[in-house]
């Protein structure tokens, strides 16, 4: 990164990549993506820090599955479909702490390992076996402050294979240990049109000329790859003046001081951590192929020491959450109408956008459903 600021270059690769229009308007590779990547991947749905304690539990919608997550008494996490095994409504809503689950519909009642403990009236209801109509669990796993889930009851979820090594970077931030401040709610374009946003930054100077351009040089960037995530580098203006007198083998302690890594999760996570705060956007498909939901989570090593410094991190994610959606949501719907008029057949990506090209190349890799295919290799 020092490199390519000093000498005004970028990460290329060998070729430009042509991605069809359809891919961010077709309804059918909208089907197929939700079937074959969200419910099939590893799904950061969560934060150690918004589960802290046995009892605390989320619920959630994730591309139209409703999920519950908890801390159980042991203070093991586990996540289950959030549909009462009786007539189907949900057994939680919100956010909360119990140590049981109570359908508000009939009152059947569920601990939290799941297993059905209770059904109102039983003496009427007549005989069930409760041991076979537990909640439906989802495969799950707290790894360096994350909740990981997968979407389809039974499916393998191997971690160490997905992420080959990533989830040391978050293991030497301390993640577990740092506070959950809160989220906020943007809509957007298809999904692809608004994760490719994250992916490079190519666009700093014309797209963020007064919010992150002044920090960060236009297309310039490093990346890395750990299966189908990345490590974005974004050097700083100001990186070799930040570097001079530190000894290299001490550069890789100056994250924010000289340069910036946004971290990928595949499909649908970025990850900034910033001085003042870190924010973690999770980008949902639909519920349409031209619409997308994402949440901005926000954390910090530090917990909130009084109201006026509430305050203060209310208006830090307020303003996150504004330039996010004002200077890169709303131009995604301006994309969004482009790419329906059919104007052209394809989006082309530069070979100093490899970042946007490796996404893509791993989407067409799940959506060919053949385990047997070479991946993809930054």
């Amino acid at each position: 990164m020092l490199d390519y600021v000093e000498n005004k270059k970028t990460h290329q690769t060998d070729k430009p990549l042509r991605v069809p229009t359809r891919s961010y308007t077709d309804q059918d590779q909208f089907d197929a993506e939700i079937e074959l990547i969200f419910k099939r991947t590893p799904l950061m749905l969560a934060f150690t820090a918004e589960l802290p304690n046995p009892g605390d539990y989320k619920t959630m919608d994730a591309v139209g599955m409703p999920v519950l997550i908890n801390r159980d008494k042991q203070g093991e996490v586990r996540a289950f479909l959030n549909v009462c095994s009786h007539r189907g409504a949900p057994v939680a809503e919100g956010t909360g702490n119990c140590s049981r689950f109570t359908c508000k519909y009939h009152s059947w009642t569920y601990g939290s390992d799941g297993k059905l403990i209770g059904i109102a009236e039983s003496s009427t209801f007549g005989d069930v076996d409760k041991s076979e109509m537990g909640l439906r669990q989802l495969p799950c796993e707290e790894r360096a402050g994350m909740i990981f889930v997968c979407l389809t009851p039974n499916a393998p979820m191997d971690l160490d294979r997905y992420f080959k090594g990533y989830l040391e970077d978050f293991e030497a931030l301390d993640f577990a240990n740092w506070t959950y401040l809160g989220n906020r709610r943007i809509e957007g374009a298809n999904w692809k049109i608004a994760f490719d946003g994250y992916l490079e930054g190519y666009h700093f100077k014309s797209l963020h000329p007064d919010t992150i351009f002044p920090r960060t040089p236009s297309n310039t960037m490093h990346y890395e790859g750990f299966g189908p995530n990345m490590r974005i580098g974004f050097p700083q203006h100001s990186i070799a003046e930040q570097l001079k007198d530190v000894p290299r083998e001490q550069w890789g302690d100056r994250e924010n001081a000289g340069y910036d890594f946004v971290r990928i999760f595949f499909p649908n996570v970025s990850l900034f951590v910033a001085p003042e705060i870190t924010q973690v956007a999770q980008l949902f498909p639909g519920p349409t192929p031209d619409r997308n939901v994402t949440i901005l989570n926000y954390l910090r090593r530090e917990p909130i020491r009084d109201e006026a410094d509430r305050e203060a991190v209310e208006g830090a994610m307020n303003f996150f959450r504004d330039v996010t959606y004002t200077e890169d949501y709303v131009i995604g719907l301006e994309i969004q109408k482009g790419l329906e008029s059919g104007a052209h057949d394809d989006l082309v990506f530069g070979r100093n956008e490899r970042g946007n090209q490796f996404f893509h190349e791993w989407v067409n890799w799940y959506l060919e459903d053949d385990p047997s295919a070479p991946e993809p290799q930054m």
